[in-house]
């Protein structure tokens, strides 16, 4: 038997006619909408809002119902939808800092694109910044996608990291400060995929452009000793 056909027997069994007639709330089938697709959040930190939506939407329709229930059913429905989203919340909230904070591998320094930017404020002149030289020869750990314009899908050793699925999967020509021209050192390799990459090597940073096959040219280099 449904929740739906337990909550309208239980209501005919009460005896009371306004009672058999409540509607089931619409928030309260929300709440356990928003509790199911909330589910990929225990693995996908990105869409950890969804459960986030859903206790609001679970708040809302438990005091809602508590106040109107002589005109609504779906209290317990909006309570375990409520109870769902708090515990994947937590989840994968839980999961997505442990990941976070234990990524880098001990002896590099973690950066990302932003970084890498131009000082249009302070040394507009230059085509990087200051703080992009100071990276020169440094352990960096970075994380990225791989730009599609390569010659070859699977066995990659050497490819260009882009800092968004945008450029990631619609290729074209990107910022020349939002490319890292990837070198893997051996044995490692890797296959295409949309799957974001983490990587971590020594930076090498230049003022000059270094030209890279069917794009513009790059800045930045890494030579890694690390992908994932």
């Amino acid at each position: 038997m449904t929740t739906v056909e337990r909550m309208a027997n239980e209501n005919h069994e009460s005896g009371d006619p306004y009672l058999q007639y409540r509607a089931l709330s619409v928030s309260a089938v929300a709440s356990m909408i928003l509790a199911i697709m909330s589910l990929p959040a225990l693995l996908l930190p990105t869409l950890l809002v969804l459960p986030a939506i859903g206790i609001a939407v679970g708040l809302y329709s438990v005091a809602t119902l508590r106040k109107r229930q002589s005109e609504f059913v779906g209290y317990k429905v909006a309570v375990v939808g409520l109870i769902a989203s708090f515990l994947i919340l937590a989840t994968g909230g839980g999961y997505a800092f442990y990941d976070y904070s234990t990524e880098v591998p001990e002896g590099y320094e973690r950066i990302s694109f932003e970084q890498l930017q131009p000082d249009k404020v302070n040394a507009p002149q230059f085509p990087i910044p200051p703080s992009a030289v100071a990276l020169d020869g440094k352990r960096i750990f970075v994380k990225g996608y791989v730009h599609p314009g390569l010659d070859r899908r699977k066995g990659i050793r050497q490819f260009v990291l882009v800092p968004d699925m945008k450029t990631c999967c619609f290729g074209g020509q990107p910022e020349l400060t939002d490319m890292i021209e990837v070198t893997l050192k051996e044995p490692l390799r890797i296959d295409y995929s949309y799957a974001r990459r983490r990587l971590a090597g020594t930076l090498k940073v230049s003022p000059h452009k270094k030209p890279v096959s069917g794009l513009d040219g790059v800045y930045y280099q890494l030579e890694a000793d690390y992908v994932r």
